[in-house]
Protein backbone atom coordinates (compact mmCIF):
# COMPACT_ATOMS: atom_id res chain seq x y z
CA UNK A 1 0.00 0.00 0.00
CA UNK A 2 1.16 3.36 -0.44
CA UNK A 3 1.79 6.24 1.89
CA UNK A 4 -1.13 7.60 3.27
CA UNK A 5 -0.70 11.32 2.43
CA UNK A 6 -1.83 12.42 5.81
CA UNK A 7 0.88 10.75 7.20
CA UNK A 8 3.61 12.67 5.36
CA UNK A 9 3.58 15.74 7.60
CA UNK A 10 4.63 14.37 10.90
CA UNK A 11 6.98 11.75 9.63
CA UNK A 12 8.76 14.75 8.08
CA UNK A 13 8.39 16.69 11.32
CA UNK A 14 10.08 13.67 12.88
CA UNK A 15 13.08 13.26 10.51
CA UNK A 16 13.51 16.90 10.86
CA UNK A 17 14.12 16.52 14.81
CA UNK A 18 16.07 13.49 13.75
CA UNK A 19 18.41 15.54 11.14
CA UNK A 20 18.87 18.19 14.15
CA UNK A 21 19.49 15.92 17.10
CA UNK A 22 16.29 17.19 18.69
CA UNK A 23 14.98 13.63 18.88
CA UNK A 24 12.75 12.73 22.20
CA UNK A 25 12.89 9.45 23.58
CA UNK A 26 8.95 8.56 24.04
CA UNK A 27 6.42 9.53 21.70
CA UNK A 28 2.81 8.78 22.02
CA UNK A 29 1.01 8.52 18.58
CA UNK A 30 -2.75 9.04 19.21
CA UNK A 31 -3.86 7.66 15.59
CA UNK A 32 -6.39 4.53 15.45
CA UNK A 33 -4.72 1.75 12.90
CA UNK A 34 -7.46 2.50 10.45
CA UNK A 35 -5.99 5.35 9.86
CA UNK A 36 -2.65 4.66 9.56
CA UNK A 37 -1.47 4.37 13.19
CA UNK A 38 0.66 1.43 12.35
CA UNK A 39 1.78 2.67 9.56
CA UNK A 40 2.86 5.96 10.89
CA UNK A 41 4.33 4.34 14.33
CA UNK A 42 6.29 1.92 11.98
CA UNK A 43 7.61 4.77 9.39
CA UNK A 44 9.10 6.97 12.63
CA UNK A 45 10.82 3.62 14.03
CA UNK A 46 12.48 3.34 10.27
CA UNK A 47 13.64 6.70 10.12
CA UNK A 48 14.37 6.37 13.54
CA UNK A 49 17.15 3.16 13.20
CA UNK A 50 17.84 4.35 9.39
CA UNK A 51 22.02 5.83 8.61
CA UNK A 52 20.88 7.95 6.12
CA UNK A 53 17.21 9.67 7.08
CA UNK A 54 15.73 12.32 4.82
CA UNK A 55 13.82 14.94 4.81
CA UNK A 56 10.01 12.51 3.90
CA UNK A 57 11.58 9.55 6.28
CA UNK A 58 14.19 6.35 6.43
CA UNK A 59 16.12 6.32 3.14
CA UNK A 60 14.85 1.97 2.52
CA UNK A 61 18.39 1.21 1.22
CA UNK A 62 21.30 1.32 4.37
CA UNK A 63 21.84 -1.69 5.97
CA UNK A 64 19.16 -1.00 9.17
CA UNK A 65 16.57 -0.11 6.55
CA UNK A 66 17.13 -3.32 4.74
CA UNK A 67 17.03 -5.19 8.34
CA UNK A 68 14.30 -4.05 8.77
CA UNK A 69 12.35 -4.94 5.82
CA UNK A 70 13.38 -8.48 6.44
CA UNK A 71 12.21 -8.30 9.80
CA UNK A 72 15.49 -9.25 11.51
CA UNK A 73 16.60 -5.70 12.71
CA UNK A 74 18.33 -6.87 16.60
CA UNK A 75 17.66 -3.79 17.66
CA UNK A 76 14.02 -2.87 16.85
CA UNK A 77 11.23 -4.63 19.79
CA UNK A 78 7.42 -4.65 19.30
CA UNK A 79 4.93 -5.03 21.53
CA UNK A 80 1.19 -6.24 20.75
CA UNK A 81 -1.57 -7.21 23.22
CA UNK A 82 -1.46 -11.14 24.47
CA UNK A 83 -4.98 -11.14 24.52
CA UNK A 84 -7.01 -8.25 25.93
CA UNK A 85 -4.01 -6.53 27.73
CA UNK A 86 -0.82 -6.18 27.42
CA UNK A 87 0.47 -8.15 30.11
CA UNK A 88 3.22 -7.25 32.73
CA UNK A 89 5.86 -9.69 31.59
CA UNK A 90 5.98 -8.36 28.10
CA UNK A 91 6.43 -5.10 29.44
CA UNK A 92 9.27 -6.56 31.23
CA UNK A 93 11.14 -8.49 28.92
CA UNK A 94 11.14 -5.84 26.88
CA UNK A 95 12.89 -3.31 29.56
CA UNK A 96 15.29 -5.99 29.96
CA UNK A 97 15.93 -5.80 26.08
CA UNK A 98 16.04 -2.43 25.99
CA UNK A 99 19.44 -2.47 28.82
CA UNK A 100 21.63 -4.52 26.68
CA UNK A 101 24.06 -3.00 24.49
CA UNK A 102 22.78 -2.64 20.70
CA UNK A 103 23.89 -5.00 18.21
CA UNK A 104 23.88 -2.48 15.21
CA UNK A 105 25.82 0.16 17.15
CA UNK A 106 23.20 2.73 16.54
CA UNK A 107 19.20 3.38 18.53
CA UNK A 108 17.22 1.06 20.24
CA UNK A 109 13.86 1.17 19.23
CA UNK A 110 10.27 -0.51 20.43
CA UNK A 111 6.90 0.37 19.49
CA UNK A 112 3.73 -0.79 21.57
CA UNK A 113 0.76 -0.68 19.63
CA UNK A 114 -2.62 -0.60 21.36
CA UNK A 115 -1.00 1.14 23.85
CA UNK A 116 -4.41 1.70 25.91
CA UNK A 117 -3.72 -2.06 26.83
CA UNK A 118 -1.31 -1.45 29.67
CA UNK A 119 -2.73 -2.78 32.44
CA UNK A 120 -1.56 -1.13 35.66
CA UNK A 121 1.43 -3.33 36.33
CA UNK A 122 2.52 -3.08 32.85
CA UNK A 123 1.85 0.03 33.15
CA UNK A 124 4.19 0.97 35.82
CA UNK A 125 6.76 -1.40 34.33
CA UNK A 126 7.10 0.38 31.49
CA UNK A 127 7.25 3.50 33.60
CA UNK A 128 10.78 3.55 34.77
CA UNK A 129 11.97 2.89 31.83
CA UNK A 130 9.56 6.43 29.39
CA UNK A 131 11.57 8.07 32.99
CA UNK A 132 15.53 6.87 33.33
CA UNK A 133 15.39 5.10 29.37
CA UNK A 134 19.03 5.32 28.51
CA UNK A 135 21.10 6.28 25.99
CA UNK A 136 19.96 5.96 22.08
CA UNK A 137 16.35 4.06 23.04
CA UNK A 138 13.03 5.46 21.18
CA UNK A 139 9.70 4.51 22.15
CA UNK A 140 6.61 4.99 20.24
CA UNK A 141 3.66 4.25 21.80
CA UNK A 142 0.60 3.67 19.29
CA UNK A 143 -2.84 4.30 20.64
CA UNK A 144 -6.68 3.80 18.89
CA UNK A 145 -8.20 5.96 22.43
CA UNK A 146 -5.20 7.92 23.89
CA UNK A 147 -7.56 9.40 26.57
CA UNK A 148 -7.82 5.38 27.83
CA UNK A 149 -4.18 5.85 28.49
CA UNK A 150 -2.43 5.42 32.20
CA UNK A 151 -2.18 9.63 32.84
CA UNK A 152 1.35 8.95 34.08
CA UNK A 153 2.55 6.83 31.17
CA UNK A 154 0.99 9.84 28.25
CA UNK A 155 2.43 12.79 30.46
CA UNK A 156 5.72 11.24 30.35
CA UNK A 157 5.85 11.28 25.81
CA UNK A 158 6.13 14.11 23.10
CA UNK A 159 3.57 14.25 20.67
CA UNK A 160 4.10 14.64 16.79
CA UNK A 161 1.35 17.29 15.34
CA UNK A 162 -0.73 15.32 12.40
CA UNK A 163 -4.05 16.19 11.39
CA UNK A 164 -6.68 13.67 11.05
CA UNK A 165 -8.01 13.48 7.09
CA UNK A 166 -10.92 15.87 6.09
CA UNK A 167 -14.05 13.25 4.73
CA UNK A 168 -13.56 15.03 1.22
CA UNK A 169 -9.43 13.48 1.00
CA UNK A 170 -10.50 9.94 2.72
CA UNK A 171 -12.89 10.36 -0.19
CA UNK A 172 -10.67 10.81 -2.91
CA UNK A 173 -7.78 8.36 -1.12
CA UNK A 174 -10.55 5.98 -1.45
CA UNK A 175 -11.48 6.41 -4.98
CA UNK A 176 -8.15 6.05 -6.22
CA UNK A 177 -6.81 2.49 -3.73
CA UNK A 178 -10.06 0.71 -4.72
CA UNK A 179 -10.11 2.64 -8.69
CA UNK A 180 -13.77 3.45 -8.36
CA UNK A 181 -16.30 6.33 -8.12
CA UNK A 182 -18.70 5.49 -5.45
CA UNK A 183 -18.25 7.20 -2.49
CA UNK A 184 -17.83 4.87 0.46
CA UNK A 185 -16.58 7.65 3.19
CA UNK A 186 -20.23 7.36 4.64
CA UNK A 187 -19.44 4.08 6.50
CA UNK A 188 -16.01 5.42 8.09
CA UNK A 189 -17.82 5.81 11.64
CA UNK A 190 -19.19 2.34 11.47
CA UNK A 191 -15.60 1.07 10.40
CA UNK A 192 -13.58 2.84 11.83
CA UNK A 193 -11.05 4.26 9.33
CA UNK A 194 -10.51 4.15 5.52
CA UNK A 195 -7.98 1.65 5.86
CA UNK A 196 -10.90 -0.98 7.47
CA UNK A 197 -13.12 0.33 4.47
CA UNK A 198 -10.62 -0.93 2.33
CA UNK A 199 -11.00 -3.82 4.56
CA UNK A 200 -14.36 -4.23 4.50
CA UNK A 201 -14.38 -4.16 0.68
CA UNK A 202 -12.26 -6.96 0.44
CA UNK A 203 -14.58 -8.96 2.47
CA UNK A 204 -17.61 -8.03 1.22
CA UNK A 205 -18.66 -6.35 4.47
CA UNK A 206 -19.05 -3.03 3.12
CA UNK A 207 -22.01 -4.52 0.79
CA UNK A 208 -23.66 -5.63 4.14
CA UNK A 209 -23.20 -2.32 5.33
CA UNK A 210 -25.49 -0.48 2.09
CA UNK A 211 -28.05 -3.26 2.91
CA UNK A 212 -28.48 -2.50 6.12
CA UNK A 213 -28.74 1.40 5.31
CA UNK A 214 -30.99 0.83 2.64
CA UNK A 215 -32.96 -1.56 5.46
CA UNK A 216 -33.53 1.25 8.06
CA UNK A 217 -34.55 3.78 5.74
CA UNK A 218 -36.90 1.28 4.31
CA UNK A 219 -38.30 0.40 7.96
CA UNK A 220 -38.23 3.99 9.45
CA UNK A 221 -40.58 5.07 6.58
CA UNK A 222 -42.81 2.39 6.38
CA UNK A 223 -42.87 2.05 10.19
CA UNK A 224 -42.20 -2.14 9.59
CA UNK A 225 -39.29 -3.90 9.61
CA UNK A 226 -37.96 -4.82 6.35
CA UNK A 227 -36.79 -8.54 5.39
CA UNK A 228 -32.79 -7.52 5.36
CA UNK A 229 -33.08 -6.62 9.02
CA UNK A 230 -34.81 -10.03 10.41
CA UNK A 231 -32.09 -12.60 9.89
CA UNK A 232 -29.18 -10.26 11.23
CA UNK A 233 -26.09 -12.57 13.61
CA UNK A 234 -24.95 -11.65 16.52
CA UNK A 235 -21.58 -10.93 15.06
CA UNK A 236 -23.58 -7.95 12.86
CA UNK A 237 -25.87 -6.37 15.11
CA UNK A 238 -23.12 -3.70 15.87
CA UNK A 239 -22.75 -3.14 12.46
CA UNK A 240 -26.49 -2.83 11.80
CA UNK A 241 -26.89 -0.34 14.97
CA UNK A 242 -23.70 2.32 13.84
CA UNK A 243 -25.78 2.24 10.65
CA UNK A 244 -29.04 3.09 12.26
CA UNK A 245 -27.06 5.71 14.01
CA UNK A 246 -26.00 7.40 10.92
CA UNK A 247 -29.28 7.19 9.60
CA UNK A 248 -31.15 8.92 11.88
CA UNK A 249 -28.53 11.41 12.48
CA UNK A 250 -28.66 12.43 8.37
CA UNK A 251 -32.55 12.73 9.71
CA UNK A 252 -31.75 15.42 11.73
CA UNK A 253 -29.35 17.02 9.92
CA UNK A 254 -31.37 17.06 6.32
CA UNK A 255 -34.83 17.49 8.12
CA UNK A 256 -33.72 21.24 9.44
CA UNK A 257 -37.61 22.17 10.02
CA UNK A 258 -38.18 19.43 12.35
CA UNK A 259 -40.35 20.46 15.43
CA UNK A 260 -37.55 21.13 18.49
CA UNK A 261 -39.76 18.75 20.29
CA UNK A 262 -39.18 15.83 17.42
CA UNK A 263 -35.41 16.74 17.13
CA UNK A 264 -34.31 16.72 20.79
CA UNK A 265 -36.47 13.16 21.07
CA UNK A 266 -35.15 11.85 18.13
CA UNK A 267 -31.42 12.66 19.64
CA UNK A 268 -32.06 10.91 22.49
CA UNK A 269 -32.87 7.78 20.25
CA UNK A 270 -29.65 8.46 18.28
CA UNK A 271 -27.85 8.70 21.93
CA UNK A 272 -29.91 5.68 22.87
CA UNK A 273 -29.21 2.68 19.59
CA UNK A 274 -25.21 3.88 20.50
CA UNK A 275 -25.81 3.02 24.36
CA UNK A 276 -27.10 0.07 22.89
CA UNK A 277 -24.42 -0.63 20.87
CA UNK A 278 -21.97 -0.07 23.04
CA UNK A 279 -23.71 -2.34 25.67
CA UNK A 280 -23.68 -5.48 22.95
CA UNK A 281 -19.77 -6.47 24.46
CA UNK A 282 -22.03 -7.41 27.82
CA UNK A 283 -25.33 -9.00 25.76
CA UNK A 284 -24.35 -11.75 25.29
CA UNK A 285 -27.52 -13.10 23.72
CA UNK A 286 -29.45 -10.48 21.95
CA UNK A 287 -32.70 -10.96 20.28
CA UNK A 288 -31.84 -8.52 17.12
CA UNK A 289 -35.61 -8.88 16.01
CA UNK A 290 -36.61 -7.58 19.13
CA UNK A 291 -34.00 -4.57 19.28
CA UNK A 292 -34.40 -3.73 15.87
CA UNK A 293 -38.46 -3.99 15.86
CA UNK A 294 -38.51 -1.65 18.97
CA UNK A 295 -36.21 0.64 17.58
CA UNK A 296 -38.30 0.79 14.45
CA UNK A 297 -41.29 1.30 16.53
CA UNK A 298 -40.00 3.91 18.98
CA UNK A 299 -38.84 5.99 15.65
CA UNK A 300 -42.50 5.90 14.12
CA UNK A 301 -44.59 6.58 17.57
CA UNK A 302 -42.08 9.90 18.20
CA UNK A 303 -42.10 10.99 14.49
CA UNK A 304 -46.15 10.98 14.37
CA UNK A 305 -46.01 13.08 17.38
Amino acid sequence: MTMLPWLQTPIADFSSQLKNNRVGHAYLLGMDLGYGGEQLTLELAKAALCKQVGNTGSCGFCKPCQLLEANNHPDFYRIEADGAQIKVDQIRALCQKLSTTPQQGGRRVAVIFDAERLNQASANALLKTLEEPGKDIILFLQANSPSRLLATISSRCQRLAFNFPARAEVKQWLQQELVTSEDLSWCLPVVGGPLAIVDAVATGRDQSLVEYRQGWLQSLSSGHLCDSLTNVSEKQVSDALKVLYLVLHRVLVKKQDLDPLKRVNLATLAAKVMQLETRLSVMPNVNSLALFEGLTLEYNQLMSQ
